[in-house]
């Protein structure tokens, strides 16, 4: 079967949230233990509390690679990484990116391998 030439998206945009849970002393970290849980319940509830989830869909992930700088998530279809550090900077990101259209800068993180 070929691929159509263009597909329908399902979303406007797809968030990612690493969900991975290691131990507090795991040496490579996880965004778990980095407190990624209560910011990621709360994304959750702020997509459905703005009416955003046929236009964002929201998906918990595995590890993504990047332990130590968690928690991360990040936004497609522009690939953007985010480290949100509270509430509030969930909240910064759903205004700015997820109903704004634009980066919230402060929480952007450029990754490297």
């Amino acid at each position: 079967m070929e691929l159509p030439e263009e597909l329908t998206p399902l979303y406007k945009r797809h968030v990612f949230a690493c969900a991975t849970q290691r131990p507090t002393t795991h040496p490579r970290g996880s965004c778990g233990a980095s407190g990624a849980q209560p910011l990621w319940e709360h994304l959750g509830k702020r997509i459905g509390a703005e009416g955003l989830q046929q236009a964002v869909g929201f998906t918990l992930a595995g590890c993504f690679g990047f332990c130590s700088a968690g928690p991360l998530l990040v936004i497609y279809p522009e690939g953007v990484w985010y480290r949100p550090q509270s509430i509030a900077d969930v909240d910064a990101i759903v205004e700015a990116h997820l109903k704004g259209d634009r980066l919230e800068a402060e929480q952007v993180v450029v990754l490297s391998r």
